[in-house]
């Protein structure tokens, strides 16, 4: 691919290998059905708190003195590499909500063939809310790009939002292509050769926004996860202040001292940015809100009815209006139904019947 020319007449050319290669890197990751091993030491943990952030990084860079700074918890810290060989969890409590924290092992170039327990540390990222890359200031930004690699060869996207297109196979009736805006890349015979790659013959295809051949590809996976991610870059003690304010400027990033525990607070509220929770106060009746134990839900699912659900699954059967006050309703108290939308720090107060 690197040394073919790209230009109209070889486009179609281009996106088939890059279907091929996608399909390839997929039968990596999941190896067609291996005999069945005995079961192994378990790798991942269960899922607690409101949201969860793994520590992705090489190894040495400072991953478990943060997670041992920040959280309490302590993980081992030694002046060798692979210090931590499985997952190390620790809650946070931040703004009333408790916030799981995962130290995982220090991965390598080639983690997502499998070296270095590579892949079941990638596949527990896979699971979190929030990936903090923790890289360390004296080493070169390669690293950036080392993990970035990693994590896109596994199927995580990292702060993207999923490409705007649509696609629904059918069962007869061939491909059929819709764009509403104009298309700088996709024909329809390169969409139809990467289609014809996975072997689907018939489908609808909307293409709302200016899309890749990759972005097409991920649909057609439809295994990519898009996960936010924060660039922690470690050690800030060791540099001059010059070289901290050209950092600063870089997106997506926050330098901090997870030894003397510098610029935590810039962290922790970054990372608060970055999970986009909504914290929902509970009142009860004829007493007054409880404001120290909010709960709190992810921002794609803040009605009434996902508060409920949150809180108890039998709690919708009885369900009949509830009282908001807050920023989401126009007058305070205000009768709203199941399917109102709360906004963060709303009291709500549920009537039954």
């Amino acid at each position: 691919m690197a040394r073919t020319q790209r230009n109209k007449a070889t486009a179609h050319h281009l996106g088939l290998l890059k279907a091929r290669l996608a399909k390839l890197r997929r039968e990596l990751i999941t190896p067609k059905g291996g005999g069945g091993g005995g079961p192994g030491e378990g790798f991942d943990v269960a899922k607690t708190g409101d949201a969860r952030i793994g520590f992705v990084g090489f190894p040495s860079v400072g991953k478990s003195t943060l997670l041992s700074n920040l959280a309490g918890v302590y993980s081992e810290v030694a002046a060798y590499e692979f210090t931590t060989l499985t997952t190390v969890p620790g809650v946070v409590r931040y703004k009333g909500a408790k916030i799981q924290l995962l130290d995982l092992p220090g991965i390598i170039e080639g983690a997502k063939d499998g070296k270095g327990r590579g892949r079941q540390v990638i596949a527990v990222a896979r699971t979190c809310n929030l990936i903090l890359i923790v890289l360390d200031v004296l080493k070169p930004l390669g690293h950036k790009k080392i993990i970035e690699n990693e994590l896109e060869g596994f199927g995580i996207r990292l702060n993207k939002r999923p490409p705007n297109i649509g696609f629904k196979k059918k069962d007869k009736g061939g491909i059929n292509l819709t764009a509403t805006c104009a298309q700088s890349e996709l024909d329809f015979d390169t969409v139809k050769s990467i289609l014809s790659e996975y072997k689907i013959h018939n489908a609808d295809i909307t293409l709302r926004s200016d899309s890749t051949a990759d972005d097409l590809i991920d649909v057609v996976e439809g295994n990519r996860v898009y996960i936010p991610c924060i660039y922690v870059l470690n050690k800030i003690d060791q540099i001059s202040i010059e070289e901290l304010d050209v950092i600063y400027k870089v997106p997506h990033c926050v330098p901090i001292s997870a030894h003397h525990r510098w610029n935590f607070d810039d962290l922790l509220e970054k990372i608060w940015d970055y999970l986009r929770l909504v914290r929902i106060y509970t009142k009860p009746k004829g007493q007054l809100p409880d404001y120290t134990s909010p709960v709190v839900l992810p921002d794609s699912r803040t009605t009434a009815e996902d508060f409920c659900n949150k809180i108890h699954k039998n709690l919708m059967k009885d369900f009949k209006y509830a009282l908001v006050w807050g920023s989401s309703v126009k007058h305070n108290p205000q009768k709203v139904g199941k399917d109102h939308v709360l906004e963060d720090e709303d009291v709500i107060q549920i009537v039954k019947k």
